[in-house]
């Protein structure tokens, strides 16, 4: 009998890409899972219940006044079927026939217990955010990964796993990255996969960035309350952060086309990140590096580790 993998999608007023990304699922090429569409509607008024419908979607609801990120997902885990929980935002499109089998791949063989893929820039995805997708969702897998960075616009988990830990229902943000804390504390692997990408694209106004980067500065602090965003930090990194950006649309030849797009993107990261962080306690600085620096830092690691396996199955 073959596992189910059930794709669970939260939902609100979600016409605009939906079919697309229905339509990128039902084109999936794998033979070894049962696929299952979840949809977890929070009181959309567009078209999205017609198109989730005409696609033969699983249905269920959680009241707009009710809705955390946490607990709509949790709604929709206890709703699908699947032995494999796979999480996509509403507004991504998976970009190759294999996402699925790459994604479930880790949690299949035993390798992790929950698995995030590549998302990449589309339509009127920022170009800063493009750069910070470059940093987060390099073209190198981890598998498994150091630590516990993980994203749920894209990304899977056992059944066992979501079962033991379940998503926090009172995060602003997060939600993610705070069940694959607790996994990991545990034991637990988490896995970067690279061959794995969706398009995730963002139409947010400024004011809707900032408050993105707000509600998750706020979230981080239950996660890691050491992290504290000084003001000194939020000009240091607004600046690496624009000047690495800058840096990069020259190389792109679009620094005329981008740079004012730069400059308010970056000043809403790190404006939100620096109003939503209020706890006062010293961080790690390699937290704070980690995660704030806009430049990819690990892949060093990872290219050793890669080089490294490949020399030992050169020796066999």
């Amino acid at each position: 009998m073959r596992k189910i993998a059930s794709v669970v999608i939260r939902t609100l007023n979600e016409e605009r890409y939906l079919e697309e990304l229905l339509q990128s699922i039902r084109a999936q090429e794998t033979e070894k899972y049962e696929v299952e569409v979840v949809i977890v509607d929070s009181g959309s008024t567009d078209r999205t219940m017609e198109i989730a419908s005409k696609y033969q979607c699983r249905i269920t609801h959680i009241k707009k006044q009710e809705f955390t990120f946490g607990r709509s997902l949790n709604i929709g885990c206890e709703f699908a079927k699947g032995d494999y929980l796979l999480f996509v935002s509403g507004h991504c499109i998976p970009a190759s026939v294999s996402w699925l089998e790459n994604l479930i791949s880790p949690l299949d063989e035993g390798v992790a217990d929950y698995s995030y893929g590549m998302q990449v820039a589309r339509d009127t995805t920022k170009f800063s955010e493009n750069e910070l997708f470059s940093k987060f969702y390099p073209a190198y897998s981890k598998s498994p990964q150091i630590g516990y960075f993980c994203n749920n616009a894209n990304a899977a988990v056992t059944r066992k796993a979501w079962n033991r830990y379940r998503f926090n229902e009172e995060l602003t943000g997060l939600e993610d990255m705070y069940l694959a804390k607790q996994l990991v504390e545990h034991g637990g692997k988490v896995s970067y996969v690279s061959e794995a990408p969706v398009y995730h694209i963002h139409d947010e106004s400024w004011r809707q960035l900032r408050i993105r980067y707000e509600r998750e500065a706020y979230a981080l602090q239950r996660i890691e309350p050491g992290v504290h965003f000084h003001l000194s930090d939020f000009f240091r990194f607004f600046w690496a952060g624009v000047l690495q950006d800058m840096a990069s649309a020259i190389d792109k030849k679009r620094l005329f086309q981008e740079v004012g797009s730069i400059f308010l993107f970056r000043l809403m990261q790190y404006w939100g990140t620096y109003k939503g962080n209020h706890q006062h306690r010293k961080a790690s600085q390699e937290m704070k590096f980690r995660y704030f620096y806009p430049k990819d830092v690990e892949s060093k690691h990872y290219e050793q580790k890669k080089d490294s396996r490949f020399i030992a199955h050169e020796g066999k």
